[in-house]
């Protein structure tokens, strides 16, 4: 099947997506949280029935069309993660008022402001978490700022507070599991302590959303944690391995493609895989734009992914033998992913390999906003 699909084609390997969501339910469950994936990874409603199949309780998404996709095809209790701004309410507004159960997050005074009176206008009540910043590494107030208070008496009449949110995606940048579990703990116990600073003041916060993959599987208790987010963990990819929350053999998605010449001069083997198949995240470890392996996704020791034009991949050969030979025209070669997210926003479509064996599949993904 693989030499006759067309290239460049996103792979992905069902068994280990079965595994990596049996892995992350499981510790979830040992935790004793409710788990809520983030479906910005896939795009993909199989992949979500999966997950919520394992023991998911609702989804969070990146955007609005994600909420309207899953929505649409029957789920109906959706975090919208990404602080809400006045542009996007009457999209909200219409999935709420079709029955969506959409939670939504604020960030500043000014928005939940905005959220509220735009709520007492139109006859709603918006439910809203406030991001917290844990680690610095991008939005969100600090759990001791004055800000956080004044978010929270902002948030009545069209609009309610529901808890608080945090994201620490500074835990990317380790890998050693002591660290882990210190990012882990941080995000943990700052986000609990701008709840517990919020009952203090008087206010509700039923939810304590925390989460990244490193630290959802890395964290040692999550006491006065009530949910976990995490997304790239059904895929993993490079960063998640060099982080140490993964092996290579986890990694469930990579890009078929397929050798299209030679720079015999320069060990250059040219494939159609450019950084169009790829994106252009580079990762941090030096792998350039993927991993590249042979047709059963072994690493090919000596080759080597380090440039990349809008369709062309430019592989480096250091090792033993003609590279017209050792990698002839229309040699198919499969590359692992720097970032899943990424990699996958580039297609539109999975090419399934069954855990069962069996006829392949095709798995839709969608895009935009």
């Amino acid at each position: 099947m693989v030499n006759l699909m067309e290239t460049p084609a996103l792979l992905l390997d069902e068994a280990r997506m079965a595994r990596n969501i049996e892995r992350m339910q499981r510790r979830m469950d040992n935790l004793g949280v409710s788990f809520r994936p983030h479906v910005k990874t896939s795009k993909c409603l199989e992949v979500a029935r999966r997950q919520l199949a394992a023991g998911a309780h609702g989804i969070t998404v990146s955007t609005l069309k994600e909420a309207e996709e899953f929505f649409r095809a029957g789920v109906d209790d959706i975090l919208y993660a990404v602080a809400i701004v006045p542009n996007k309410l009457d999209h909200a507004l219409k999935l709420m008022r079709d029955g969506a159960r959409l939670t939504l997050l604020v960030e500043s005074v000014a928005m939940a402001r905005q959220l509220a009176a735009h709520g007492a206008a139109n006859g709603v009540c918006y439910p809203a978490l406030i991001e917290i910043d844990t680690d610095g590494h991008r939005s969100g107030v600090k759990p001791d700022a004055p800000a956080l208070l004044e978010i929270a008496a902002a948030l009545q009449g069209g609009a309610r507070l529901k808890g608080v949110m945090t994201h620490a995606g500074a835990s990317y940048d380790l890998n050693t599991p002591e660290a882990l579990a210190q990012m882990a703990e941080q995000e943990r116990s700052r986000c609990v302590a701008a709840a517990e600073r919020l009952r203090a003041a008087g206010h509700a916060c039923e939810v304590v959303s925390v989460g990244s993959t490193p630290t959802a599987l890395s964290a040692r208790h999550l006491q006065g944690v009530t949910e976990v987010r995490a997304g790239v963990y059904v895929f993993f990819d490079l960063v998640m391995a060099d982080v140490g929350v993964c092996t290579l053999d986890d990694i469930a998605i990579s890009v078929l493609c397929t050798v299209i010449g030679h720079q015999q001069d320069k060990g250059w083997v040219i494939t159609d895989g450019g950084w169009m198949a790829m994106s252009r995240d580079l990762g941090h470890q030096g792998h350039g734009y993927g991993q590249v392996c042979d047709i059963d996704g072994q690493p090919i020791p000596g080759l080597s992914f380090g440039k990349a034009n809008q369709e062309h991949g430019v592989l480096q050969w250091t090792g033993e033998g003609d590279i017209t030979q050792v990698f002839p025209v229309g040699r198919s070669l499969r590359v692992l992913p720097n970032h899943a997210c990424a990699t996958g926003a580039q297609h539109g479509q999975y090419h399934v390999i069954p855990q069962n064996g069996g006829d392949w599949t095709v798995w839709q993904r969608f895009s935009g906003w």
